[in-house]
Protein backbone atom coordinates (compact mmCIF):
# COMPACT_ATOMS: atom_id res chain seq x y z
CA UNK A 1 0.00 0.00 0.00
CA UNK A 2 2.70 2.63 0.79
CA UNK A 3 4.07 2.74 -2.64
CA UNK A 4 0.46 3.52 -3.89
CA UNK A 5 0.00 7.34 -4.74
CA UNK A 6 -3.40 8.33 -3.28
CA UNK A 7 -5.51 7.65 -5.88
CA UNK A 8 -4.75 4.40 -6.39
CA UNK A 9 -5.24 4.16 -2.71
CA UNK A 10 -8.91 5.04 -2.91
CA UNK A 11 -9.01 2.88 -5.62
CA UNK A 12 -7.93 -0.10 -3.52
CA UNK A 13 -10.21 0.94 -0.90
CA UNK A 14 -13.08 0.98 -3.40
CA UNK A 15 -12.43 -2.75 -4.25
CA UNK A 16 -11.54 -3.91 -0.55
CA UNK A 17 -14.98 -2.40 0.43
CA UNK A 18 -16.84 -3.98 -2.22
CA UNK A 19 -15.28 -7.62 -1.79
CA UNK A 20 -16.16 -6.94 1.95
CA UNK A 21 -20.19 -6.39 0.80
CA UNK A 22 -19.99 -9.21 -1.45
CA UNK A 23 -18.40 -11.76 0.83
CA UNK A 24 -21.53 -10.76 3.23
CA UNK A 25 -24.11 -11.34 1.27
CA UNK A 26 -25.52 -14.76 2.84
CA UNK A 27 -25.46 -13.84 5.91
CA UNK A 28 -28.64 -11.47 4.33
CA UNK A 29 -30.56 -14.64 3.12
CA UNK A 30 -31.19 -15.67 5.98
CA UNK A 31 -34.96 -15.89 6.78
CA UNK A 32 -34.73 -13.60 10.15
CA UNK A 33 -32.17 -10.94 10.67
CA UNK A 34 -28.51 -11.48 9.81
CA UNK A 35 -26.83 -14.68 10.04
CA UNK A 36 -23.56 -15.90 11.77
CA UNK A 37 -21.28 -16.28 8.75
CA UNK A 38 -18.54 -19.26 8.46
CA UNK A 39 -14.73 -18.70 7.56
CA UNK A 40 -16.03 -19.60 4.21
CA UNK A 41 -18.58 -17.06 3.62
CA UNK A 42 -21.23 -19.37 4.48
CA UNK A 43 -24.25 -18.69 6.76
CA UNK A 44 -24.78 -20.89 10.12
CA UNK A 45 -28.89 -20.29 9.34
CA UNK A 46 -29.68 -22.58 12.53
CA UNK A 47 -27.64 -20.70 14.65
CA UNK A 48 -29.66 -18.21 16.76
CA UNK A 49 -29.56 -14.08 15.29
CA UNK A 50 -27.93 -11.72 17.76
CA UNK A 51 -28.98 -8.29 17.82
CA UNK A 52 -25.89 -6.37 17.49
CA UNK A 53 -24.53 -8.65 14.20
CA UNK A 54 -28.56 -7.44 13.24
CA UNK A 55 -27.84 -3.58 13.39
CA UNK A 56 -24.12 -3.82 12.14
CA UNK A 57 -24.82 -5.33 9.48
CA UNK A 58 -27.74 -3.14 8.46
CA UNK A 59 -25.85 -0.13 9.21
CA UNK A 60 -23.28 -1.79 6.81
CA UNK A 61 -25.64 -2.36 3.79
CA UNK A 62 -27.52 0.62 4.56
CA UNK A 63 -23.99 2.54 3.63
CA UNK A 64 -23.50 -0.25 0.56
CA UNK A 65 -26.97 1.13 -0.80
CA UNK A 66 -25.44 4.91 -0.51
CA UNK A 67 -23.00 3.95 -2.53
CA UNK A 68 -24.98 2.89 -4.91
CA UNK A 69 -24.60 -0.84 -4.77
CA UNK A 70 -28.76 -1.85 -5.76
CA UNK A 71 -28.27 -5.03 -4.38
CA UNK A 72 -27.51 -3.86 -0.80
CA UNK A 73 -31.26 -2.40 -0.42
CA UNK A 74 -32.86 -5.08 0.19
CA UNK A 75 -30.47 -6.26 2.44
CA UNK A 76 -30.54 -3.14 4.67
CA UNK A 77 -34.58 -3.29 4.10
CA UNK A 78 -34.20 -7.10 5.66
CA UNK A 79 -32.20 -5.97 8.75
CA UNK A 80 -34.78 -3.52 9.53
CA UNK A 81 -37.38 -5.50 8.86
CA UNK A 82 -35.79 -8.08 11.89
CA UNK A 83 -35.64 -4.49 13.83
CA UNK A 84 -38.96 -3.80 13.78
CA UNK A 85 -40.16 -6.98 13.48
CA UNK A 86 -38.90 -10.19 16.17
CA UNK A 87 -36.19 -8.24 17.77
CA UNK A 88 -38.09 -5.65 18.55
CA UNK A 89 -39.97 -6.33 21.79
CA UNK A 90 -44.31 -5.38 21.87
CA UNK A 91 -44.91 -5.52 25.50
CA UNK A 92 -41.63 -3.76 27.20
CA UNK A 93 -40.02 -2.05 24.38
CA UNK A 94 -37.12 -1.85 23.34
CA UNK A 95 -34.96 -4.66 21.26
CA UNK A 96 -34.03 -8.82 22.45
CA UNK A 97 -30.45 -9.67 22.40
CA UNK A 98 -30.65 -12.81 21.01
CA UNK A 99 -33.31 -14.33 18.60
CA UNK A 100 -33.78 -17.88 17.78
CA UNK A 101 -33.89 -18.48 13.73
CA UNK A 102 -37.15 -18.67 13.59
CA UNK A 103 -37.85 -15.33 15.22
CA UNK A 104 -38.69 -16.51 18.93
CA UNK A 105 -36.60 -14.70 21.74
CA UNK A 106 -33.96 -16.64 22.90
CA UNK A 107 -32.58 -13.79 25.18
CA UNK A 108 -34.11 -11.10 26.57
CA UNK A 109 -31.79 -8.75 27.75
CA UNK A 110 -31.81 -5.11 27.34
CA UNK A 111 -28.29 -3.85 26.36
CA UNK A 112 -26.87 -0.67 26.03
CA UNK A 113 -24.27 -2.20 23.29
CA UNK A 114 -27.46 -4.03 21.22
CA UNK A 115 -29.53 -0.89 21.58
CA UNK A 116 -26.65 1.87 20.88
CA UNK A 117 -26.05 -0.13 17.53
CA UNK A 118 -29.91 -0.36 17.23
CA UNK A 119 -29.51 3.42 16.87
CA UNK A 120 -27.01 3.37 14.57
CA UNK A 121 -28.28 1.32 12.29
CA UNK A 122 -31.86 3.22 11.79
CA UNK A 123 -29.49 6.28 11.57
CA UNK A 124 -27.74 4.93 8.51
CA UNK A 125 -30.74 3.49 7.43
CA UNK A 126 -32.95 6.62 7.21
CA UNK A 127 -29.51 8.14 5.10
CA UNK A 128 -29.75 6.08 3.26
CA UNK A 129 -33.79 7.04 2.57
CA UNK A 130 -34.95 3.46 3.83
CA UNK A 131 -39.08 3.45 4.59
CA UNK A 132 -38.72 1.65 7.48
CA UNK A 133 -35.79 3.32 9.34
CA UNK A 134 -37.77 6.67 11.05
CA UNK A 135 -40.07 4.94 12.79
CA UNK A 136 -37.10 2.88 14.51
CA UNK A 137 -34.44 5.56 14.79
CA UNK A 138 -37.52 8.13 16.42
CA UNK A 139 -38.23 4.99 18.96
CA UNK A 140 -34.95 3.52 19.52
CA UNK A 141 -34.02 7.42 20.65
CA UNK A 142 -37.03 7.46 22.62
CA UNK A 143 -35.88 4.30 24.78
CA UNK A 144 -32.67 5.89 25.45
CA UNK A 145 -34.43 8.56 27.29
CA UNK A 146 -36.44 6.95 29.04
CA UNK A 147 -34.13 3.85 30.00
CA UNK A 148 -30.78 3.89 29.22
CA UNK A 149 -29.52 7.20 30.26
CA UNK A 150 -28.31 8.00 34.25
CA UNK A 151 -27.18 10.34 36.35
CA UNK A 152 -23.62 11.98 34.60
CA UNK A 153 -24.99 11.47 31.40
CA UNK A 154 -23.46 7.72 30.85
CA UNK A 155 -25.20 4.94 29.90
CA UNK A 156 -26.61 1.52 32.06
CA UNK A 157 -25.26 -1.75 30.58
CA UNK A 158 -27.69 -3.47 30.71
CA UNK A 159 -31.61 -4.50 32.14
CA UNK A 160 -33.69 -7.33 32.31
CA UNK A 161 -36.74 -7.82 29.62
CA UNK A 162 -38.88 -5.22 31.49
CA UNK A 163 -36.71 -2.84 32.49
CA UNK A 164 -37.14 -2.76 36.05
CA UNK A 165 -33.45 -4.45 37.19
CA UNK A 166 -30.41 -3.06 35.75
CA UNK A 167 -27.09 -5.17 35.88
CA UNK A 168 -24.86 -4.13 38.64
CA UNK A 169 -21.78 -3.74 35.90
CA UNK A 170 -21.08 -0.71 34.03
CA UNK A 171 -19.21 -0.65 31.20
CA UNK A 172 -17.09 2.11 28.94
CA UNK A 173 -17.26 -0.30 25.83
CA UNK A 174 -21.54 -0.06 25.41
CA UNK A 175 -20.93 3.83 26.28
CA UNK A 176 -17.89 4.22 23.61
CA UNK A 177 -20.66 2.93 21.24
CA UNK A 178 -23.55 5.12 22.28
CA UNK A 179 -21.15 7.63 21.53
CA UNK A 180 -20.31 6.60 17.59
CA UNK A 181 -24.92 6.16 18.09
CA UNK A 182 -25.87 9.85 19.37
CA UNK A 183 -23.09 11.40 16.53
CA UNK A 184 -24.66 10.06 14.23
CA UNK A 185 -28.08 10.14 14.87
CA UNK A 186 -27.33 13.70 15.66
CA UNK A 187 -26.03 14.35 12.09
CA UNK A 188 -28.95 12.33 10.39
CA UNK A 189 -31.91 14.43 12.41
CA UNK A 190 -30.42 17.77 13.20
CA UNK A 191 -30.53 17.26 16.85
CA UNK A 192 -27.70 18.41 18.58
CA UNK A 193 -28.48 17.08 21.95
CA UNK A 194 -27.68 13.61 20.87
CA UNK A 195 -23.98 15.62 19.72
CA UNK A 196 -23.82 17.02 23.18
CA UNK A 197 -24.72 13.61 24.91
CA UNK A 198 -21.99 11.74 22.71
CA UNK A 199 -19.07 14.42 23.83
CA UNK A 200 -20.19 14.24 27.82
CA UNK A 201 -19.73 10.65 27.67
CA UNK A 202 -16.43 10.89 25.84
CA UNK A 203 -14.98 13.79 27.94
CA UNK A 204 -15.72 11.41 31.26
CA UNK A 205 -14.21 8.78 30.34
CA UNK A 206 -11.35 10.39 28.74
CA UNK A 207 -11.04 12.16 32.02
CA UNK A 208 -10.53 8.36 33.13
CA UNK A 209 -8.03 7.50 31.15
CA UNK A 210 -6.02 10.55 32.04
CA UNK A 211 -5.90 9.30 35.52
CA UNK A 212 -4.43 5.88 34.29
CA UNK A 213 -1.50 6.90 32.15
CA UNK A 214 -4.32 7.11 29.33
CA UNK A 215 -4.73 3.53 29.35
CA UNK A 216 -8.87 3.36 29.33
CA UNK A 217 -10.33 1.25 32.37
CA UNK A 218 -13.11 -0.44 30.55
CA UNK A 219 -15.09 -2.00 33.78
CA UNK A 220 -17.13 -0.08 36.75
CA UNK A 221 -19.22 -0.36 39.91
CA UNK A 222 -23.13 0.66 39.33
CA UNK A 223 -21.78 4.04 40.80
CA UNK A 224 -18.86 3.98 37.91
CA UNK A 225 -16.02 2.80 40.78
CA UNK A 226 -13.09 1.17 38.56
CA UNK A 227 -13.06 -2.37 38.68
CA UNK A 228 -9.20 -3.09 37.62
CA UNK A 229 -9.28 -6.92 38.64
CA UNK A 230 -12.12 -7.16 36.89
CA UNK A 231 -12.83 -10.55 35.07
CA UNK A 232 -8.62 -11.68 35.30
CA UNK A 233 -10.10 -14.71 35.40
CA UNK A 234 -11.65 -14.72 32.08
CA UNK A 235 -9.27 -12.71 30.22
CA UNK A 236 -9.80 -13.77 26.81
CA UNK A 237 -13.87 -12.42 27.31
CA UNK A 238 -15.28 -11.11 23.81
CA UNK A 239 -16.92 -7.73 25.29
CA UNK A 240 -15.54 -7.48 28.93
CA UNK A 241 -12.17 -8.73 28.50
CA UNK A 242 -9.80 -8.14 32.00
CA UNK A 243 -7.09 -5.00 31.53
CA UNK A 244 -6.91 -2.44 29.03
CA UNK A 245 -7.57 -2.59 25.18
CA UNK A 246 -5.27 -0.77 22.84
CA UNK A 247 -8.15 -1.14 20.02
CA UNK A 248 -10.17 0.77 22.04
CA UNK A 249 -8.17 3.65 22.84
CA UNK A 250 -7.94 3.87 18.88
CA UNK A 251 -11.62 4.09 18.88
CA UNK A 252 -11.87 6.77 21.38
CA UNK A 253 -9.16 8.55 19.68
CA UNK A 254 -10.91 8.49 16.63
CA UNK A 255 -14.52 9.17 17.78
CA UNK A 256 -13.39 12.27 19.96
CA UNK A 257 -11.54 13.72 16.73
CA UNK A 258 -14.73 13.05 14.83
CA UNK A 259 -17.15 14.92 17.61
CA UNK A 260 -14.28 17.86 17.64
CA UNK A 261 -14.83 18.23 13.93
CA UNK A 262 -18.39 17.97 14.27
CA UNK A 263 -18.63 21.06 16.70
CA UNK A 264 -16.06 22.89 15.36
CA UNK A 265 -15.31 26.21 16.21
CA UNK A 266 -16.94 25.38 19.42
CA UNK A 267 -15.07 22.46 20.77
CA UNK A 268 -13.47 21.76 23.63
CA UNK A 269 -9.47 22.24 24.22
CA UNK A 270 -9.32 18.92 25.70
CA UNK A 271 -10.31 16.63 22.89
CA UNK A 272 -7.08 17.08 20.41
CA UNK A 273 -4.77 16.39 23.31
CA UNK A 274 -6.73 14.11 24.66
CA UNK A 275 -7.34 12.16 21.66
CA UNK A 276 -3.38 12.12 20.85
CA UNK A 277 -2.83 10.39 24.17
CA UNK A 278 -5.12 7.71 23.48
CA UNK A 279 -3.80 6.89 20.43
CA UNK A 280 -0.30 7.40 21.67
CA UNK A 281 -0.88 4.94 24.43
CA UNK A 282 -2.52 2.36 22.00
CA UNK A 283 0.03 2.16 19.91
CA UNK A 284 2.66 2.10 22.59
CA UNK A 285 0.90 -0.65 24.35
CA UNK A 286 -0.51 -2.23 21.54
CA UNK A 287 1.87 -2.96 18.82
CA UNK A 288 4.06 -6.02 18.85
CA UNK A 289 6.64 -6.71 16.15
CA UNK A 290 7.49 -10.07 16.94
CA UNK A 291 6.79 -12.79 16.34
CA UNK A 292 5.09 -11.36 13.87
CA UNK A 293 3.49 -7.78 13.24
CA UNK A 294 0.32 -6.68 14.97
CA UNK A 295 -1.55 -5.42 18.24
CA UNK A 296 -2.33 -7.65 21.20
CA UNK A 297 -5.87 -7.49 22.43
CA UNK A 298 -5.54 -6.56 25.75
CA UNK A 299 -2.72 -5.47 28.42
CA UNK A 300 -2.31 -5.01 32.29
CA UNK A 301 -2.17 -2.01 33.63
CA UNK A 302 1.41 -1.46 32.88
CA UNK A 303 1.04 -2.32 29.41
CA UNK A 304 2.02 -5.99 29.28
CA UNK A 305 0.31 -7.39 27.14
CA UNK A 306 -2.34 -10.06 28.34
CA UNK A 307 -3.71 -11.77 25.77
CA UNK A 308 -1.30 -11.50 22.29
CA UNK A 309 -4.20 -12.86 19.62
CA UNK A 310 -4.40 -10.02 16.52
CA UNK A 311 -7.74 -9.16 16.48
CA UNK A 312 -8.79 -7.61 13.06
CA UNK A 313 -10.93 -4.87 14.15
CA UNK A 314 -7.98 -3.61 16.46
CA UNK A 315 -5.68 -2.93 13.47
CA UNK A 316 -9.10 -1.71 11.42
CA UNK A 317 -9.53 0.87 13.94
CA UNK A 318 -5.80 1.33 14.41
CA UNK A 319 -6.37 2.47 10.65
CA UNK A 320 -9.35 4.54 11.21
CA UNK A 321 -7.54 6.35 14.48
CA UNK A 322 -4.10 6.82 12.12
CA UNK A 323 -5.62 8.67 9.27
CA UNK A 324 -8.49 10.64 11.43
CA UNK A 325 -5.54 12.03 13.65
CA UNK A 326 -3.74 12.68 10.48
CA UNK A 327 -6.78 14.83 8.92
CA UNK A 328 -6.61 16.72 12.45
CA UNK A 329 -2.84 17.57 13.40
CA UNK A 330 -1.25 17.57 10.30
CA UNK A 331 1.74 15.20 11.78
CA UNK A 332 3.50 12.96 9.56
CA UNK A 333 3.77 9.93 11.68
CA UNK A 334 0.47 9.17 11.43
CA UNK A 335 0.48 9.19 7.82
CA UNK A 336 3.32 6.70 7.98
CA UNK A 337 1.64 4.33 10.98
CA UNK A 338 -1.31 4.47 8.31
CA UNK A 339 0.52 2.89 5.51
CA UNK A 340 2.46 0.82 7.65
CA UNK A 341 -0.55 -1.11 9.23
CA UNK A 342 -2.10 -1.02 5.85
CA UNK A 343 0.75 -3.67 4.77
CA UNK A 344 0.01 -5.70 7.33
CA UNK A 345 -3.73 -5.86 6.87
CA UNK A 346 -2.93 -6.75 3.10
CA UNK A 347 -0.45 -9.32 4.17
CA UNK A 348 -2.07 -11.30 7.15
CA UNK A 349 -5.98 -10.03 7.20
CA UNK A 350 -7.36 -10.06 4.03
CA UNK A 351 -8.30 -12.93 2.33
CA UNK A 352 -7.15 -13.34 -0.93
CA UNK A 353 -9.79 -15.91 -2.16
CA UNK A 354 -12.82 -14.07 -1.07
CA UNK A 355 -11.81 -10.06 0.51
CA UNK A 356 -13.26 -11.00 3.75
CA UNK A 357 -11.15 -10.25 6.69
CA UNK A 358 -9.68 -13.34 9.46
CA UNK A 359 -10.83 -12.41 12.50
CA UNK A 360 -8.03 -13.29 14.61
CA UNK A 361 -4.57 -14.43 14.01
CA UNK A 362 -2.73 -16.12 16.49
CA UNK A 363 0.83 -14.15 17.49
CA UNK A 364 2.73 -16.68 15.22
CA UNK A 365 0.45 -14.87 12.02
CA UNK A 366 -1.07 -18.43 11.66
CA UNK A 367 -5.42 -18.10 11.69
CA UNK A 368 -6.75 -18.15 15.06
CA UNK A 369 -10.66 -19.23 17.03
CA UNK A 370 -9.02 -18.86 20.63
CA UNK A 371 -11.53 -15.89 20.84
CA UNK A 372 -13.54 -15.73 17.64
CA UNK A 373 -15.04 -18.46 15.57
CA UNK A 374 -16.00 -17.42 11.95
CA UNK A 375 -16.40 -14.04 10.10
CA UNK A 376 -19.41 -12.27 11.47
CA UNK A 377 -18.89 -8.93 11.65
CA UNK A 378 -17.91 -6.87 8.31
CA UNK A 379 -18.69 -3.19 10.75
CA UNK A 380 -15.07 -2.33 11.64
CA UNK A 381 -13.24 -3.82 8.31
CA UNK A 382 -16.05 -1.88 6.04
CA UNK A 383 -15.64 1.29 8.08
CA UNK A 384 -11.88 1.05 7.79
CA UNK A 385 -12.34 1.06 4.44
CA UNK A 386 -14.32 4.50 4.31
CA UNK A 387 -13.35 6.39 6.91
CA UNK A 388 -10.17 7.54 5.02
CA UNK A 389 -11.82 8.78 2.62
CA UNK A 390 -14.45 10.98 4.16
CA UNK A 391 -13.76 14.61 6.45
CA UNK A 392 -13.99 14.07 9.82
CA UNK A 393 -17.59 14.83 10.06
CA UNK A 394 -20.21 14.27 9.62
CA UNK A 395 -20.67 10.60 10.18
CA UNK A 396 -20.54 8.13 7.52
CA UNK A 397 -23.58 7.41 6.27
CA UNK A 398 -24.68 11.13 6.14
CA UNK A 399 -21.49 12.17 4.75
CA UNK A 400 -21.66 9.77 2.04
CA UNK A 401 -24.94 10.37 1.11
CA UNK A 402 -23.40 14.72 0.78
CA UNK A 403 -21.62 13.30 -2.12
CA UNK A 404 -18.04 13.83 0.21
CA UNK A 405 -16.54 10.45 -0.65
CA UNK A 406 -13.25 11.18 -1.92
CA UNK A 407 -13.20 14.49 -1.89
CA UNK A 408 -10.34 15.06 1.05
CA UNK A 409 -7.33 14.17 0.48
CA UNK A 410 -3.86 14.04 2.66
CA UNK A 411 -1.96 17.32 2.08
Amino acid sequence: MHSQDWSQHVQWLDHLTLRLLRFGRASAAAPTGFAWLNDDGTADLAAPRDLWITCRMTHVYSIGALLGHRWCVAAADRGLAALNGPFNDPVHGGWYSQIAADGRPTDTTKTAYGHAFVVLAASSALAAGRPQAADLLKRALANQNVHFREAGGMVVDAFNRDFTEAEPYRGVNANMHTVEAYLAAADVTGDSRWRKRAVAIAERVASWASEMNWRIPEHFTNDWQPQLGYNADRPQDQFRPFGATPGHGFEWSRLILQARAALGKQSPEWMKPAAENLFRRAHLDGWQDSPTPGFVYTTDWTGRPVIRARLHWVVAEALAAAITAFRATGDPLYQHLYARWWDVVEERFVDPADGSWRHELAPSGDPGNTIWTGRPDLYHAVQATLIPRLPLAPSLACAIRAGLLDRVRPA
